[in-house]
């Protein structure tokens, strides 16, 4: 069996550039357990960040920097959420088995 391809992870290197994680682990490592908990802070932050957004959004009266800064940190989260959707979509296609061929 292949090894599995290098993981993505939540957060960039000191260069700002994604950082990948090369193991045999299954998972089940400190790294990629810590990975996957940071995983669950970003996508959770996300979702805050949104139910507070909606209300400023609708509300007329919202000042132009704090509709700038709610965008701000909305675009930050969707990069997070965009980062951990990759992640995980490449550990899936590592998971599925191949099609059977014609016998």
């Amino acid at each position: 069996m292949p090894s599995p391809r290098p993981r993505l992870l939540p957060w960039p290197n000191e260069n700002g550039k994604p950082c990948y994680l090369v193991s045999d682990d299954s998972g089940a490592g400190y790294i990629s357990r810590l990975a996957d908990e940071m995983e669950t802070v970003q996508l959770r932050t996300g979702a805050e960040l949104l139910a507070h957004a909606r209300p400023l959004l609708r509300d007329r009266k919202t000042h132009a920097g704090e509709l700038r800064f709610v965008g701000h940190r909305l675009a930050e989260a969707l990069h997070d959420a965009l980062r951990v959707a990759e992640s995980r979509g490449m550990r899936l296609e590592d998971r599925e088995e191949p099609a059977p061929g014609p016998s």
